[in-house]
């Protein structure tokens, strides 16, 4: 069975950064999946925020974080990262990292099989 654990959220004030990381268990064969963090604020939908493809060559972010966060991955560990600097109080939400089922990153949840359960990061004004 696949699992994906996120650590590393926490409470932070604007500007400040946090570094997310989603280690995959062995059921997973890491090195031929894409991966990606996701986010869902309260009373919001679900949204993409980076996404990483298997062989960490290529990545992709959305407009509201390009230039502040940045997604990496270590196949050797099973272990993606998020590393949010420039933190604003619009960052605030859950954050998820996703297994997708390709090789290449991709913008859509339908995409992914597989969830971890979420890590907060709360950012103050």
């Amino acid at each position: 069975q696949v699992q994906l654990v996120e650590s590393g959220g926490g409470l932070v004030q604007a500007g400040g950064s946090l570094r997310l990381s989603c280690a995959a268990s062995s059921g997973l064969i890491f090195s031929t999946h894409a991966m990606g963090w996701f986010r869902q604020a309260p009373g919001k939908e679900r949204e993409f925020v980076a996404t990483i493809s298997a062989t960490g060559r290529s990545n992709d972010y959305a407009d509201s974080v390009k230039g502040r966060f940045t997604i990496s991955r270590d196949n050797a560990k099973n272990t993606v990262f998020l590393q949010m600097n420039s933190l604003k109080s619009e960052d605030t939400a859950v954050y998820y990292c996703g297994s997708a089922r390709q090789a290449l990153g991709s913008r859509s949840d339908a995409d992914y099989d597989y969830w971890g359960q979420g890590t907060q990061v709360t950012v103050e004004p």
